[in-house]
């Protein structure tokens, strides 16, 4: 604090001072106000209008956010650190509870199809239907907001206890921490040893599907890890016969009637099946390392589909991992481009989450020498997107293949021109008095948000934005985002505006 002596003289009254306490007051002020404004964004929340409770709590964080971090570099009391961590925490409570109103109104306009969902084919057919641009909402803005929607339902007070636990130790309440607890809170992340159980993660028809589409199998299939047939019943419907076994007897049986084997496949032997194709979801963790390695050793499929984490490629440790991806290395490995749907373990009665995990169908086949792969630890690895192959049809059984997926070309776009093009410096100055009113908006932006606000290409956004910053106007937070600070604000607010912007196209500087 800067103790520098001051004297104070009003109606006849002398008040000794320091320029530190001054600063002190004029801070307890801010929080104050701070403080207005965030019961002001509650209100809004509390009476429906979430949108600019929204907006108001996005800029009531920020503010306190930097109030906090001034505060702390001037070594201001630790109260008033205090405070303004405070005013951060009940911001973000509320932001939060915006972003969980925006996910749940989206999916209803969706299921409604008054959104559209993207992808192909189209999910809505009325021209009165929107898509998430035109509305304005961010995709990964969405992805966060039902990422924080679901952990909320699996745990109503998790905003609360999150945000509480960080004041409690002394950290800062940031939206990357709440953003990397909601992501931690469902799946399997968060699951003990216990809870796992059998390790069932029931395989989405997605990716059975879209193998099946690029990979024919022998006629008879083992499926050593049956589970409740989520892969059994589309192998069956491709035209295979299949071979079901499981460590857990769950009475399945196959389109003949025949009842699962039931078993640890890591005692098994293949009898008569050795070099029988495999078509499987092993168990995560360790046990794949060992359950792989054992059906290369012992049964010696001819050709084996397994689905894994697409981390499976790394790791030296484990012996098993270096004998199936080293010594016995896959000839092709699917990834996955579009993350499956969320494989739920069984039982799982919480919210459902998308998946957080990377996956990929391994393709090994057998040389005629009994060994695995080409020999140099080189494997094909191709990208595909299941989207596409939904309603693909398989490859019929046979002595095996595979064929590779389509690659579609973008169209080019017609840059085709009659008239001369604008330099950016020109764009800049016919579109800068927009982007200035557009800050009323108060919402942290980037290029692709101010790009849609204004309609403008995004050169010229990323320009205006450049433009804003270098004249005091807009100021980054902690997510990357752009926002109006202090200035930004008075400009859009002041009588004046209009002369300032005349001003900044005249002079290339605005003054507020």
């Amino acid at each position: 604090m800067n103790r520098t002596q001051v004297t104070i003289s009003a109606g006849g009254e002398v008040v000794e001072t320091t320029l530190g306490a001054l600063a002190e007051i004029g801070r307890h002020r801010e929080i104050v106000e701070l403080a207005a404004v965030v019961e002001q964004a509650r209100s809004l929340f509390d009476q429906g209008d979430v949108e600019k409770a929204m907006k108001l709590s996005a800029v009531a964080y920020d503010q306190a956010k930097a109030a906090a971090g001034s505060a702390e570099r001037v070594k201001a009391s630790r109260e008033l650190v205090e405070k303004a961590r405070r005013m951060q925490a009940d911001a973000l409570k509320i932001e939060s509870m915006c972003y969980v109103a925006m996910a749940d109104a989206v999916d209803d306009a969706q299921a409604k199809g008054e959104i559209s969902r993207g992808g192909r084919p189209k999910t809505v057919s009325d021209e009165n239907s929107f898509t998430l641009e035109e509305v304005g909402v961010d995709r990964q803005q969405l992805h966060a907001a039902r990422q924080l929607r679901n952990a909320v339902r699996a745990k109503p007070d998790f905003v609360d206890r999150v945000v509480e636990a960080r004041l409690l130790e002394g950290l800062e309440p940031s939206r990357a921490s709440l953003k990397q607890a909601a992501g931690h809170a469902v799946g399997t992340k968060t699951a003990t040893k216990e809870e796992r159980g059998d390790q069932l993660y029931e395989t989405p028809i997605e990716a059975t599907r879209t193998v099946l589409a690029l990979e024919s199998f022998s006629e008879i299939i083992k499926e050593p890890f049956v589970g409740k047939a989520a892969i059994l019943r589309p192998l069956e419907a491709a035209g295979y016969d299949v071979q079901i076994a499981d460590l857990v007897d769950r009475g399945i049986t196959t389109q003949h009637g025949e009842l699962q084997q039931v078993g640890d496949f890591l005692l098994s032997d293949p009898g008569d099946s050795v070099g029988t194709d495999i078509f499987t979801n092993p168990p995560y963790g360790d046990l794949a390392n060992k359950c792989l390695a054992h059906a290369l050793r012992v049964h010696k499929p001819r050709k084996m589909a397994a689905l894994l984490n697409l981390n499976f490629m790394c790791g030296f440790d484990d012996p098993d991992r270096r004998f199936v991806m080293d010594e016995n290395p896959p000839s092709r490995v699917y990834v996955f481009t579009r993350r499956l749907p969320m494989m739920h373990r069984d039982g799982w009665d919480g919210n459902k989450a998308s998946s957080q995990m990377n996956t990929a169908f391994f393709i090994w086949e057998r040389n005629e020498d009994g060994s695995y792969g080409s020999g140099d630890g080189i494997w094909t690895t191709i990208r595909v997107d299941w989207k596409e192959f939904e309603h693909a049809d398989p490859l019929p059984p046979g002595e095996g293949g595979h064929r590779s997926p389509m690659v579609f070309s973008e169209a080019a776009e017609d840059f085709t021109r009659t008239t001369p093009r604008k330099s950016v410096d020109e764009h800049v100055d016919e579109e800068i008095s927009r982007a200035i009113l557009w800050l009323k908006e108060m919402q942290p932006f980037d290029s692709a948000i101010l790009r849609r606000g204004i309609g403008v290409r995004d050169s010229v956004a990323v320009a205006l934005i450049e433009a804003m910053s270098a004249n005091g106007l807009i100021e980054k937070n902690e997510d990357g985002l752009w926002f109006p600070n202090g200035a930004g604000l008075h400009l859009t607010a002041s009588a004046n505006a209009a002369e300032a912007v005349k001003a900044w196209r005249a002079e290339r500087t605005v003054a507020a």
